[in-house]
């Protein structure tokens, strides 16, 4: 016997929230799927609806966002202390709590949360600290994200008051193309660096998607299969611009692709990989 999982209102609102789409087609998108939420949203991108692909840098509501480099840029770390409200985020004090873990992040050389959570400062390990500012202050508070990096040369930047964090990590050292890269990132948020770091799942993925909204277009019926697997790879060629760092235009100036610009700052200038970590 089959069962049919209950949809409820909060299941719908999430999804509304990740993707921007409709109540009722939220509804029919996590019925159709019995509702996987991740299933969801392909359902409803299949369906030809402009939704936003849920990210992996969007799971802490609020908190602080913290990100930062060793003294010789070598090592770059993302720290995002995590809260329930916004009156706790904007707290000054919560900030400083939230920039002294960053800090013993930095100056521990911190692998994991794991180990960060073993950190001490003054005496104090960082668990212990983050469950007695849980007490005082009632709202759920945590390490939800950690990102670190090592390279060459890495840079960091925080976005719109410790709500976006982004490291960049590059091949020698350019602090102020660093920087640029890494505005170009907060701002346009890439997938990955090209297509060739792309996951073949996401790939995969990508494409069903497009060939599945191309063949429910009234105007492709009874086209043969190869003109439409020719069309979305097209397609997929569009979406790896858009979605690939090398390949998207320069916030800048964009009249050269992101690729363009690292050249003309030198010609042996390569990003080897980035994290971004956002408030949703």
């Amino acid at each position: 016997m089959s069962t049919t999982i209950a949809i409820t209102a909060a299941d719908i609102n999430k999804l509304r929230q990740a993707t921007g789409a409709g109540m009722m087609d939220c509804r029919k998108a996590l019925t159709e799927t019995n509702g996987d939420f991740e299933a969801a949203i392909d359902w409803l991108r299949k369906q030809g609806q402009k939704v936003a692909a849920k990210r992996s840098d969007r799971e802490a509501k609020e908190g602080v966002i913290i990100a930062k480099t060793t003294a010789d840029n070598k090592t770059g770390f993302i720290v995002c202390i995590s809260c329930e409200t916004d009156f706790v985020s904007k707290n000054a004090d919560f900030v400083a709590f939230a920039q002294s873990i960053a800090d013993a992040a930095v100056s521990n050389n911190a692998k994991t949360v794991e180990e960060l959570n073993e950190v001490t400062i003054n005496g104090a390990k960082v668990a212990d600290m983050i469950n007695d500012k849980l007490a005082s202050i009632g709202e759920k508070i945590g390490v939800s994200r950690f990102e670190r990096i090592e390279a060459p040369f890495v840079a960091s930047y925080i976005h719109g008051a410790n709500r976006m964090g982004v490291l960049v990590a590059l091949n020698q050292e350019a602090a102020e193309a660093g920087k640029d890269i890494a505005m170009q990132i907060a701002a346009m948020n890439p997938l990955a660096v090209d297509a060739e770091s792309i996951p073949a799942t996401t790939i995969e993925r990508e494409r069903a998607i497009v060939v599945e909204t191309m063949k429910a277009d009234p105007k492709m019926a009874g086209k043969p299969e190869e003109m439409i697997a020719k069309i979305a790879e097209g397609k997929l060629n569009a979406f790896f611009k858009e979605q690939t760092l090398l390949a998207q235009p320069f916030v800048k100036d964009s009249s050269k692709s992101v690729a363009d610009y690292l050249k003309s700052v030198n010609a042996g200038l390569k990003v080897i990989e980035f994290k971004r970590v956002a408030l949703g």
